[in-house]
Parts: structure tokens; C-alpha cells; sequence
């Protein structure tokens, strides 16, 4: 399993049209998006111990900020510790973080990165060029780095003066600042692996101690981000999103991170637990092989899209919390097509596409799933309940996480998958569909589709470029290898004392520096 899947279950990265000349010459923070379900018109106040449960097994722990992380605690760690150049924006999708402004070249190939003013490590080192120049080249050097900055090569990566970096792209890439939004976590310059588990960061929180993938993180008084509330965040692991919600319920932890769908239900009717939902958090489609195989005719596709009852998914595998999908990735971008019809169940329709394509029906196709997250493999079962009455017989099978993310992601011919990345369309097909991408699940090529990609990221008008990007939805709708049913959304459960908890999905939610506790 790469690092990639996991954290980008966690990650927001993308750019949007209308927020891509903005965030050029971005010169501050951007106003995040916070929940507050209690004592509006409240001042913050500081102070106070913020305990956290999150996701993850012990035996599973990493600390390397740049490795695998299979947990979402140690992820959660990770990010309020170590800072990235860039975050999810409440305004702008990419707002500035480590980097307090970026340019491109004219030809769009050549970003230069500022620093922020007054950045240091919690050891008060200052944060230079140099730091974030070797952090990115060791990230580039792992064994994902072509997908975590694609069209970035290791030598590309440059320091120019003392708080400037240059990323030099292969090619044009007006979205290039989305690629600093995820697992760019810079340390200082020549940290030895050995010494990775005990490195200063430069986040709005700073290691006190770490047992087992439990935390304590205290507030850094110096950081360069401006007022951090809480004392201290302690970080619980958790094996499940039951034991972690009654551990809330119980009031022995404050916030129940990423919880699911299940959990919030039960906690409706309790008047002390606030319910946070994430829309655009998750989405857990489908992915047919497209290369080779049975599914690789699209009119085979395009059937199975139509065996989909989608509003029943929603209602059954999410218990109501989310929104049907079109089979386009990138739901939350500003840029998404939603004029796009959306796609209906018609398995008339679909019966006949399956003759046309000679599909043999007397066969029992295996579904691949994983029970990581909740909800993931119940959606295999419903759909291939749903498939039965097109006369297609699926066979659901689980593989423990291990094999399934070795053996059958990006490899399988039918299997579930999901990502946290949902407010960007360009991210996913630099990702998962251009023809060469690093991590293409459907083994899909369309030159067509790369074309389409390439001239947008090329194109600095907005206007000129959303509609390139809705021709790459377009095609993305009628050909690609997904089956993307719905988006679910993001749940967290928090006491009644919680306030402006933050509201983006993806990484957005792990940005705790602005929430504070009330009395």
C-alpha cells in the first residue's frame, strides 16, 4: 500500500479555476472553514487539553513524515507537528502554509515558492530554502514520489535565495501549487532516518511524548501562523470507529475524528455531542479494468454505471450522509461539471449494452473489497445485489488490507477503492487517469483525455480553462474506468465544550491550530 492512498483519504488538494490566479500572489492566510454548533458570537479562548481519537493499529505505527502512514493517527500527528507549503483554503482551495506566496513563470513551468516570514523549527532554527529543497527531494525519492509530484524530477527542485524554492515542471501545469498540498512536510536539511520519530517540526504543535501511536502534542508559542489556542492535543488510537465513538459518547475523549456514518446516527439524539459533516469527504468508487479483460469494452462500462441504484446506496451503505455522484471524480471542485446529466439506473439499457458488447453473463465476476473504512466493502455487497438484475452475477470478496493494496490495487479487474481528495477535477486525472499517471487504477489511456489535460494545464485564462476541464469531464464520464456511485460525507463527533472545528475535508479536518475549548 503506498503512502499516497492513505493520506490522500486525508488530503484536499486541489486548486479550482476561479482560485488559480489568486493563490499566484497570495500574500496571507486563508480564512478556513471552522464549525462552531455551540455559543456563537463567543470569543476563543486559550487553554486547555483538546483529546482526540483517531483511527489506526498499533502494530501499523510510522513516523517517518514522508513513509507510509497506515494510520490516521500518526497522519493526524504528522500534520499538526510538520507543516506543508500549502493547505486546503475556505475561499481559495490552496491557501498558503510554510510557503507564503507562489509565482509561475509565463510558459507555467517554473513556480517559485516564498517562504513564510519569521518560519523556524520548534528547536528555533530558522526554516530556509535549503530545508524545504531537501525535504522535497526525499520525498520525490520515494518509492511513490513520481505520483506524490508528478512532472517533477528530483533535480528540478531548487533553492534560489535563502526563502525561495524553484519546482521546475516538465510541463506546463497551472494547477502545480495543488502539488504542495499534500505530504510535503519539510524537516530540516540532512535529518538522519534514525533521528525522524524525535525531528522538530515547524507546525503549531510540538511533540511532548509518543507511545504506541498515542500522542501528546503541546502548543508552539512561536509559530509563524499566528495564535495558537489549546495547551496541548492528546492523540488516542483507536481500532474502530465503534470503540472510538463510545469513548465520546463517555466523554473520555473530545473529538472523534473521521468517525463514520454509523456513529453519527447514533449520536442524534444526544444533545452534549455535536455532529460535524464534512460534504465531498470520501469517495469509494468503483474501479473496472479498462486495459484488459471483460470490462474493457465501454460499452460493458457503461452498463454496469447504469446497474447502479444510486440513491439507494446513499440511503443504505452511507445511512443517508452523502449525496449520489455522476462518476466523476473531483465533486467539490469549483470547476466540477454540473451540468453534466446525471446518470440513472435503466437496466433495460443496461441489458442491451451487455448484449451489443457480447458480454457473457454466464459467468461469475469477483469483486475485490476491503473492510479499511467503513461502508467500503457493504457498497460491493448492495452492488452486486443491484447487478443481479441486469443478469450479471458478482461474487464479493474481502482480502485483508495488506493483500488488497498489494495484489489488487491498480492491478484487479473489478474492485472498490476510495480517496479524501474531492475538491480537485485536474488532481485526479494527473493522478489516476492521465495515460502515464503513477497511479492509473483502471489501466486506462485516452489520448484524447490527455490532450484535454495537458492544454489545461497550459491555459492561464479561466474562462478558456474551465472549458478545457469540462471536455475532461466529459470524456471522463463516458469512458473511464469508474463507477463512482456517491460521496460520502466526512463525519466527526465533538463535545459540547468544542468550538470552530475545522469544516474542508481531506486535510483540511486535521488543521486543529484555530480551535479552542470553551469553558
Amino acid at each position: 500500500m503506498g503512502v499516497t492512498r492513505r493520506q490522500l483519504l486525508w488530503a484536499g488538494t486541489g486548486i479550482g479555476v476561479a482560485g488559480f490566479l489568486a493563490a499566484c500572489s497570495s500574500g496571507g492566510s486563508d480564512p478556513k472553514g471552522t464549525a462552531s454548533a455551540n455559543g456563537a458570537g463567543e470569543q476563543p479562548r486559550q487553554g486547555g487539553t483538546l483529546r482526540v481519537g483517531a483511527l489506526g493499529k498499533a502494530a501499523s505505527v510510522t513516523r517517518d513524515p514522508h513513509g507510509t502512514q497506515a494510520n490516521e493517527s500518526d497522519y493526524l500527528i504528522i500534520s499538526l507537528v510538520y507543516d506543508t507549503l500549502a493547505i486546503p483554503g475556505a475561499t481559495s482551495n490552496t491557501a498558503p502554509r510554510l510557503a507564503a506566496s507562489w509565482k509561475p513563470s509565463d510558459d507555467l513551468k517554473t513556480w517559485r515558492f516564498t517562504l513564510a516570514d519569521g518560519a523556524t523549527f520548534h528547536d528555533g532554527t530558522p526554516v530556509t530554502s535549503e530545508d524545504v529543497v531537501w525535504s522535497l527531494k526525499r520525498l520525490r525519492n520515494t518509492p511513490s514520489g513520481s505520483a506524490r509530484l508528478p512532472g517533477i524530477r528530483p533535480e528540478s527542485i531548487k533553492a534560489e535565495d535563502a526563502r525561495t524554492v524553484v519546482l521546475e515542471s516538465d510541463y506546463p501545469n497551472a494547477d502545480l501549487p495543488l502539488l504542495t498540498r499534500l505530504t510535503t512536510f519539510v524537516l530540516r536539511k540532512d535529518t538522519p532516518d534514525s533521528a525522524l520519530a524525535t525531528a522538530p517540526g515547524t507546525g503549531p504543535f510540538k511533540l511532548d511524548w509518543y507511545r504506541d501511536g498515542n500522542a501528546r502534542l503541546v502548543r508552539n508559542d512561536h509559530w509563524y501562523g499566528g495564535k495558537v489556542f489549546l495547551d496541548a492535543i492528546e492523540v488516542k488510537i483507536f481500532e474502530s470507529p465503534q470503540a472510538m465513538a463510545n469513548a465520546l459518547l463517555a466523554g473520555q475523549i473530545d473529538l472523534a475524528s473521521n468517525v463514520g456514518a454509523v456513529a453519527g446516527r447514533t449520536a442524534e439524539a444526544r444533545k452534549d455531542v455535536q455532529i460535524l459533516r464534512r460534504p465531498n469527504d470520501m469517495a469509494m468508487p468503483i474501479v473496472m479494468r479498462t486495459a484488459d479483460g471483460p470490462f474493457a469494452d465501454p460499452k460493458v462500462r457503461e452498463a454496469l454505471r447504469l446497474v447502479a441504484d444510486r440513491d439507494a446506496m446513499v440511503k443504505q451503505v452511507l445511512s443517508g450522509y452523502g449525496t449520489v455522484a455522476n462518476d466523476i471524480l473531483g465533486t467539490g471542485d469549483p470547476a466540477f461539471a454540473k451540468d453534466i446529466p446525471q446518470r440513472g439506473r435503466d437496466i433495460a439499457k443496461a441489458k442491451q449494452l451487455l448484449a451489443e458488447a457480447n458480454f457473457d453473463t454466464s459467468k461469475t465476476y469477483d469483486l475485490l473489497t476491503t473492510e479499511d473504512i467503513a461502508g467500503l466493502a457493504e457498497s460491493a455487497t448492495l452492488f452486486a445485489t443491484q447487478a443481479r438484475e441486469a443478469g450479471v452475477k458478482i461474487n464479493v470478496v474481502k482480502q485483508d488490507s495488506k493483500a488488497f493494496w498489494d495484489s489488487t490495487w491498480q492491478k484487479g479487474t473489478l474492485y472498490t477503492t476510495y480517496w479524501g481528495t474531492n475538491d480537485s477535477v485536474v488532481f485526479f486525472a494527473s493522478k489516476t487517469m492521465l495515460s502515464d499517471a503513477g497511479q492509473n487504477e483502471a489501466g486506462w489511456k485516452n489520448a484524447a483525455f490527455d490532450e484535454a489535460y495537458r492544454t489545461a494545464m497550459g491555459t492561464k485564462d479561466a474562462a478558456e480553462r474551465g472549458t478545457l476541464l469540462h471536455k475532461l469531464q466529459e470524456i471522463e464520464y463516458a469512458e473511464s474506468g469508474y463507477l463512482l456511485w456517491g460521496m460520502a460525507d466526512g463525519i466527526d463527533l465533538a463535545g459540547k465544550s468544542v468550538r470552530d472545528l475545522p469544516r474542508l475535508p481531506g486535510y483540511g479536518r486535521v488543521q486543529l491550530e484555530k480551535t479552542w475549548l470553551a469553558r
